[in-house]
């Protein structure tokens, strides 16, 4: 909970009492309560069944040509590309009630919104399995020998902002007001990253190809080591630097691999300063639902082959096939599912678990890789907030530094919020949902050894959804005195592994792809492609975690790889 003094001594207690809210305890008329993730399925792999109660033996058994573990990007785009091919004789487990994992969206009071991921910038020629995805979907099209995007389903503008020294500024960027030294050090920066792009290439999904030296040299350091090494300490391009590694990866620069952190601009639009002319930044797609626009159709035309609410417990390859034994959450049975092969499309520390006898490059994977814990919350608002002086209400909403007031638990600050009624483009605003992300991949309070990740999945797990609610529209209020009392209710969506975090390696190897493995069972055809899948007897893996970091490019080019190929 914010501690009350804490509360009342800050400048917000006085904001917040001119909103008629003398403190933390007059938001008690805002309900809500944890939603989307069921925690306790993923703890009853970890723990067995309350009461320790052993896993009961199958009590059904089905057969199908393919199983797919798993109903994220990965998963749901191994089943598209079965489907692409012609077969139809397959099945998709999924934890939860629907599938779609960290694309997942909701409704509060008739209003869609997203639980996670919430756009996908417009992929490049890098991508053309996600092309050619957004191509079917009606997104895109060819018109006179040229692609054009849907407008409809583009950002419309504004698209951002930032609450800087008291008011609101266009873009993320500090700009106003600040020294002529933090502009030089902006400029430095876009520098260094056009110098960046000129010696290698930046893709989107990494390839699985010889990096050049300097990618290697970043992998192996932390961001913030590299921007000492060159002299880049001005305090607003490391917050800004710091928002947009913790925005994507979970954990911001001293966490994150130098590489990371250059890729991050490299890859898309790169690093642009003011006053220094820019070509025109590529636009992104997005929906009031966020991401789950796309996963939801992907996971309509599957039908039954689409199972809920299983919970993978084993998968073991044998003579004849694999078996794949999964918990009925509705009816507390075992299944057990036999097919002629498996797409692992499960999360690294999941896959470990569960793969019986695993080789030992996913034993390997799993002690490298490290998660970041996010939370976002869903807040419905009856109508417009009040807005400080500066640009008009963006789709993406920022604050500089603003105050966690977490009474020292180490929650950090969040991420801002985005609209979901931007795209709606309605002349007078109305009744709305703010999604509000927060990432605590390096929440403080980790003793020496500890895992990264581990006390932002402690404190995620523990801390009471009331005191989320209050802590987060503390922090909101900062912009918005009088969002308490237009606040009707706060969803709160938990992720305890969201995203694997790019972490340096010392071997400057960029995700966990085991390349000497893969290179044994690759045809000479496949060898010299430029998709490699991953496969080990009659398994395929397919995850973003492989690629060391979470985006949708890569989880969704990783599974069309593993349904597609032909061994699968």
């Amino acid at each position: 909970m914010i501690d009350r003094r804490i509360f009342l001594s800050t400048g917000l207690g006085a904001a917040w009492a001119a909103a008629g809210c003398q403190s933390a305890d007059s938001l008690a008329h805002i309900a809500g309560g944890f939603a989307g993730v069921r925690v306790e399925r993923g703890h009853w792999l970890r723990d067995g069944l309350q009461g320790g109660q052993a896993w009961p033996g199958p009590a059904k058994i089905f057969k199908t040509r393919v199983v797919i573990a798993g109903g994220g990007v990965a998963g749901l785009a191994a089943a598209r590309a079965l489907r692409l091919r012609g077969m139809d004789d397959f099945a998709l487990l999924e934890l939860e009630d629907s599938a779609g994992g960290n694309s997942r969206g909701a409704e509060m009071a008739g209003i869609a919104c997203p639980q996670g991921a919430h756009y996908l910038p417009l992929p490049g020629n890098d991508a053309p399995e996600v092309q050619d995805l957004l191509e079917e979907l009606g997104l895109r099209q060819r018109v006179s020998g040229r692609w054009q995007y849907d407008e409809r389903h583009l950002c419309h503008s504004p698209q951002e902002r930032l609450f800087f020294n008291g008011e609101w500024q266009d873009g993320l960027l500090p700009v106003h007001g600040v020294a002529t030294s933090t502009l030089a050090q902006y400029q430095k920066f876009a520098v260094l990253v056009e110098q960046a792009r000129s010696v290698a290439r930046w893709t989107m999904p990494v390839q699985n190809r010889a990096l050049a030296l300097v990618q290697s040299d970043l992998a192996a350091i932390t961001f913030v080591a590299y921007l000492e090494q060159q002299g880049l300490d001005d305090p607003h391009l490391r917050w800004y630097l710091d928002y947009c590694c913790r925005d994507d990866y979970g954990a911001g620069i001293a966490t994150v691999s130098a590489w990371s952190g250059i890729h991050y601009f490299a890859s898309r639009h790169g690093f642009h300063a003011p006053g220094v002319d820019a070509p025109e930044r590529e636009g992104l797609l997005t929906w009031p639902e966020g991401n789950a626009w796309i996963t939801r159709r992907l996971a309509a035309p599957l039908g039954e082959r689409l199972t809920t609410g299983r919970v993978v417990l084993r998968i073991a390859t044998t003579r004849h096939g694999v078996e794949v034994d999964a918990f009925n959450t509705a009816t507390h049975n075992t299944e057990r599912w036999l097919a002629e092969r498996c797409v692992v499309a499960l999360p690294i520390f999941v896959a470990v678990r569960v793969v019986q006898n695993p080789p030992d490059f996913l034993r390997q994977a799993a002690r490298q890789v490290v998660y970041a814990p996010w939370l976002v919350a869903n807040i419905h608002i009856t109508r417009a907030l009040h807005d400080r002086p500066g640009p008009a209400p963006s789709w993406d909403n920022v604050l500089y530094n603003a105050d966690g007031g977490g009474g020292g638990d180490g929650a950090g600050q969040g991420l801002g919020y985005v609209d979901a009624t931007h795209q709606n483009l309605q002349a007078v605003a109305g009744p709305t949902v703010l999604t509000h992300y927060r990432a605590l991949g390096d929440v403080a309070g980790a003793t020496p050894g500890a895992a990264v990740g581990a006390p932002g999945r402690k404190l995620l797990l523990e801390r009471t959804w009331s005191a989320w609610r209050n802590q987060i529209v503390y922090e909101l209020s900062q912009a918005h005195p009088d969002l308490p009392s237009k606040a009707t209710r706060v969803d709160i969506t938990r992720y305890g592994h969201a995203m694997a975090i790019p972490v340096p390696q010392a071997n400057g190897q960029i995700g966990l792809w085991p390349s000497s493995n893969m290179h044994k069972t690759l045809s000479k055809t496949e060898q010299s492609s430029v998709r490699p899948r991953l496969t080990w007897e009659r398994l395929g893996f397919a995850h973003s975690d492989w690629a060391g970091y979470s985006v949708f490019e890569e989880a969704f080019t990783a599974g069309h790889t593993a349904g597609w190929s032909r061994s699968t």
